[in-house]
């Protein structure tokens, strides 16, 4: 299944104003379990890093991240990418009224051949690597374009089901995927290969994430994709299991994972 078809008609419409642009980076907030670990994982990070830290956001999206690190880290400098003209363009009129247009630069990019616009303190890497056909070629390009010193975050789904795939006869619940997922030990060689120093690999979406995200994700794309009525009911769903999804959310970012559907990877470039 794609996710586009759903993912680009809600963009467009929250796209209408500014106010709405920040609903809908709040609901994706609390609704993708991946940004709750990455957020917990750049708080821990700004601590290492310099207050004025160059930052690079590689494959921005809707630009969520970006607002976050700009608002939490005030002195950080920020370049965002994406391979997307339109999500680009919009994301670069809303950072230009937000009053971010010093310390935000948008950029269009495709992260096989771009080859940065500077030398950065962190690269942020969420849900992207699992598009991407060449990742070697990818984690070689964020090792050049590093800092001694710097980190590179990513977040992306594990091989354990991370693509909604479980068995070698099943296909992906998500259609854009290249692959179903990682390895902890195949994205570490990768990393290592690439120049990285320490590799830190951490499994996300545990069974209670993953629990969760069938529940806030999965099943409404399914219902999405089936009929517009449940354009409709849709907020009544959520209304009925967001208790459950949120506290299962804590539960997963609060304890240690022998296995999950996603990793969350910290890799450092030695001085």
């Amino acid at each position: 299944m794609d996710y586009d078809p759903i993912k680009e008609p809600l963009g467009r419409h929250f796209n209408r104003h500014p106010l709405l642009r920040k609903i809908f980076y709040f609901l994706l907030d609390i609704l993708l379990l991946r940004s709750w670990h990455v957020r917990k994982a750049l708080k821990k990070l700004s601590l290492k890093l310099p207050s004025s830290s160059a930052v690079l956001d590689a494959g921005m999206g809707f630009g969520q991240y970006t607002l976050h690190m700009a608002g939490k880290f005030p002195g950080w400098h920020i370049t965002a990418a994406d391979i997307k003209s339109e999500q680009v363009a919009d994301c670069g009129v809303f950072f230009n009224g937000e009053g971010l247009d010093g310390r935000v630069q948008v950029v269009e990019a495709d992260l096989v051949t771009w080859t940065g616009t500077g030398k950065y303190d962190l690269v942020l890497c969420v849900d992207v690597m699992e598009h991407i056909e060449e990742d070697r070629k990818v984690f070689s390009s964020f090792f050049s374009m590093m800092k001694p010193g710097g980190y590179l975050v990513i977040s992306t789904p594990s091989d354990l089901g991370g693509s909604d795939v479980h068995a070698e006869n099943e296909t992906s619940f998500i259609g854009e995927h290249v692959r179903d997922g990682y390895s902890k030990t195949g994205i570490t060689e990768k990393l290592l290969d690439a120049g990285f120093g320490k590799v830190s690999v951490s499994y996300t979406y545990g069974w209670p994430g993953s629990l969760a995200w069938r529940l806030s994700m999965k099943y409404p794309v399914i219902m999405l994709t089936t009929s517009k009525l449940f354009y409709i009911l849709l907020p009544f769903y959520y209304l009925a299991v967001m208790p459950f999804v949120l506290l299962m959310n804590c539960i997963d970012l609060n304890i240690t994972h022998k296995k999950g559907t996603g990793l969350l990877v910290v890799a450092g470039k030695s001085r």
